[in-house]
């Protein structure tokens, strides 16, 4: 008995099988994109109707009062800049020491790698503690300064094994031996065709680093004293705090309770909203090289 096919040559089954695959996609993707939506349309709505249910697909009452809240503090500007000299200028050290590290532990001829790995690794389960620390940047002097950020914590064991385990997987010997042939050092070969065929391993780990940055609360509250210095997300917590003060003090009674009441929660959403869009706008330009096949058509024969 013959199946009955559609004009592409599918048959039945094949047609149900992908339906029950793009419903499932569908469905994964909602779960993961309504939360995100329902914090904007949240931060735009009115605080009591989103507590009792009532905004779920589209704001109800909008008002832009939380985002007026948190912009009209200067400290969010001063916040901004420093997170992004922080984020950029981390990202960068951190990239600059992870990679070339990684490379010299890939390569088998090197002969303390495994020792040096064991040492790395080390880290993964055993630090010296919160004070012992504090008290290793008081004494280096990189506390209350901006350093803290990017130097002490410029290497992070989880991304060098994966940057090693790529270098040491997927670059192949041959086209070291190939470029050694022509008088290529090790040095020469890293940059100029271990990393531009690592495009995919780079970005992925830059995100990393990046978003690492980006959302550092702990660091500048245990280092940083500075108003000056303090990252973003120091200040978003700092206005948070004070909505809640704010709200609590407020809505003891009479019109301002009201008013603290409605608008509370707006600039709750708000701060979230603030301090993720710059990570989201940055991802989708990354995305493109978590899948790519870099290593297509880099050895012949």
């Amino acid at each position: 008995m013959q199946l009955i096919t559609n004009s592409k040559g599918k048959n039945k089954t094949d047609i149900l099988f992908d339906a029950v695959v793009y419903l499932v996609c569908l469905l994964i993707f909602l779960s993961i994109v309504y939360p995100l939506y329902f914090v904007i349309i949240a931060s735009v709505s009115d605080s009591t109707l989103v507590s009792t249910g009532q905004v779920t697909i589209f704001p109800k009452n909008i008002s832009f009062f939380g985002y007026s809240e948190i912009f009209k503090d200067a400290r969010i500007w001063t916040g901004y800049s420093n997170t992004l000299l922080y984020t950029v200028l981390g990202t960068a050290v951190n990239l600059l020491f992870t990679l070339p590290a990684a490379y010299v532990l890939s390569r088998q001829e090197f002969r303390a790698r495994r020792f040096l790995m064991l040492t790395f690794v080390i880290t993964l389960f055993f630090n010296g503690g919160l004070i012992p620390t504090y008290l290793l940047m008081k004494d280096m002097h990189m506390t209350n300064t901006m350093w803290v950020f990017i130097i002490p914590f410029c290497v992070n064991v989880y991304n060098l094994i994966i940057a090693r385990s790529f270098f040491e997987n997927s670059i192949p010997r041959e086209l070291f031996e190939a470029a050694s042939m022509d008088g290529c050092t090790h040095f020469k070969f890293f940059l100029k065709v271990a990393l531009p065929l690592s495009k995919a391993v780079v970005s992925v780990i830059g995100l990393y680093y990046l978003v690492a940055h980006w959302n550092d609360f702990f660091t500048g509250l245990i280092y940083i004293r500075s108003n000056n210095l303090q990252p973003l997300q120091i200040v978003l917590r700092d206005i948070l705090l004070s909505n809640q003060v704010f709200s609590q003090g407020a809505g003891a009674g009479g019109s301002a309770g009201g008013y603290a009441q409605q608008y509370a929660d707006q600039v709750k959403y708000g701060v979230i909203i603030v301090s993720t869009l710059p990570i989201l706008i940055v991802y989708p330009f990354i995305q493109k090289y978590f899948d790519k096949g870099v290593m297509i058509g880099s050895v012949k024969g």
